[in-house]
């Protein structure tokens, strides 16, 4: 049985195992409005028809309604495209009760990981004033999740080459185990990152609407195999352990992801990959386009580089140090990374991985390794010594940041350089700046980046 709800054929179509579509749309200019449209119409026509064929051959017949959970990045990803797609699936999925008569329920859980929950006014702008913010669904990464088993130490070993020893706990939402979904959209952006190589995919099920066990066993997991080897690479250790839990415990959830490759010019987001399904394989064609519009090399190392960190986006040091880690493999021995970070008022995302960070400080690897054995709040917490390791460069540069609502003591007590933002907004004026290397009145080169969520640098 086949039944149509009005997709139209806009993209790709490829036969993938068990029967399943892959429908994957490139543009070189980033996708236009109707295009996107288009695509994702196609993509909830095949994904409703194939809950029509599971609920018939079950016998269960077609329902008079259907739940759907989607599964979006929050705030922190605004330049994804997944706010906007967001957006469109409910404005799709409306249109069918319209014309169609059936009712399909839709919940909304931004994949919080261990960020700060979505105030209102973001709610607004990154979904366009799609969802209501009354009924957005917070995800409690420490409290509202269930265990579906465990990763064997054996297998962590042999994937991180000896130097972890420890099984995993797989924890998630437990929203997404209940039954009581006939569909999961998950929405979000490849990109690359600095723990598990390139985000999204199964990154936000295990970590996004992960528990906490999860969240610190994989971040320390890469933080011990290290960040050089794991950024904008796929099959890293913490990769090779989401594919075992995906593998293993997930399997049999109805399950989709919507993921995009995107740049930005300001704040417009050109998506110039849009790849829906459940097959790995779509994932893998996102690594590559990313690969292709995300990772700039440079022809010589930088002695200084200026990276502005959006104030809407960038609340934390948890979050800008994005400019830390996507920098570091361009970064000259003992260059200077300037840090413009007018929003920036914490160090951790949540209350206790603040105090964490404010009690140890960016320190160096060995240091934090020295100190993982040594206290206890900081062994319960493995993803606040791997975010301290992350956010070092162990002296072989100079980190300085540039704050507003951060003192000169905060900052210092963690063992950053300070400066206050509108002196160093006097010098390297955003408003002014362009991407790449730019000259200063006095003759100084430097590199200036506008946003490092959508990069990688190297040399």
């Amino acid at each position: 049985m086949y039944i149509c709800f009005g997709g139209r054929r806009a993209c790709r179509v490829y036969p993938a195992k068990e029967g399943r579509l892959v429908l994957i749309h490139k543009s070189e200019n980033g996708m236009s409005d109707a295009e996107l449209r288009a695509v994702l119409e196609d993509f909830t026509d095949e994904c409703l028809n194939e809950i029509s064929v599971k609920r018939a051959s079950a016998g269960s017949g077609w329902k008079s309604e259907i739940k759907v959970l989607i599964l979006p990045p929050d705030f922190t990803r605004m330049y994804s495209g997944a706010g906007h797609i967001t957006a469109v699936l409910i404005s799709i999925f409306s249109g069918i009760t319209e014309k169609s008569g059936l009712k399909i329920d839709i919940d909304v859980m931004p994949a919080l990981g261990t960020h700060v929950p979505m105030s209102s006014e973001e709610c607004e702008v990154f979904f366009e004033g799609a969802v209501d913010y009354d009924r957005l669904i917070v995800h409690n990464w420490r409290t509202d999740v269930v265990k579906l088993g465990e990763v064997p130490a054996e297998f962590v070993s042999e994937v991180s080459e000896g130097l972890v020893n420890e099984k995993i706990d797989v924890e998630v939402n437990r929203r997404i185990v209940s039954e009581e979904y006939d569909l999961i959209l998950s929405v979000g952006q490849v990109v690359p990152h600095e723990v598990v190589g390139m985000a999204n995919y199964s990154k936000n099920i295990f970590v996004g609407c992960g528990g906490s066990s999860m969240i610190n066993s994989s971040h320390m997991l890469g933080a011990f195999y290290g960040m050089e080897r794991i950024m904008g690479r796929d099959y890293s250790p913490v990769r090779r352990v989401f594919d075992y839990a995906e593998k293993n415990f997930i399997a049999d959830i109805p399950l989709k992801y919507i993921l995009t490759v995107t740049t930005n010019t300001g704040d417009d987001v050109h998506i110039h990959g849009l790849y829906c399904g459940r097959e790995r394989s779509n994932f893998e064609a996102a690594v590559a386009q990313s690969s292709q519009v995300n990772f700039i090399k440079l022809d010589r190392p930088l002695k200084k580089c200026i990276v502005n960190l959006d104030a809407r986006e960038f609340k934390s040091t948890w979050l800008g140090n994005k400019a830390i880690y996507r920098t570091r493999l361009a970064m000259a021995d003992g260059g200077d990374l300037i840090v413009l970070a007018p929003g920036v008022a914490q160090f951790g995302e949540d209350s206790e991985n603040d105090r964490l960070i404010r009690k140890y400080g960016y320190i160096g690897r060995e240091n934090v390794l020295k100190l993982v054995s040594e206290n206890r709040d900081l062994k319960e917490n493995l993803s606040v010594a791997a975010h301290l390791i992350h956010g070092s460069s162990d002296g072989r540069f100079r980190i300085t940041y540039c704050t507003k609502n951060l003192s000169r003591g905060e900052i210092e007590s963690v063992n950053f350089g300070y400066c206050p933002y509108d002196e160093a907004a006097a010098k390297y004026n955003p408003e002014e700046l362009h991407d790449g290397w730019n000259c200063g009145a006095d003759g100084e080169e430097y590199y200036y980046i506008s946003n490092p969520a959508l990069g990688l640098w190297s040399v």
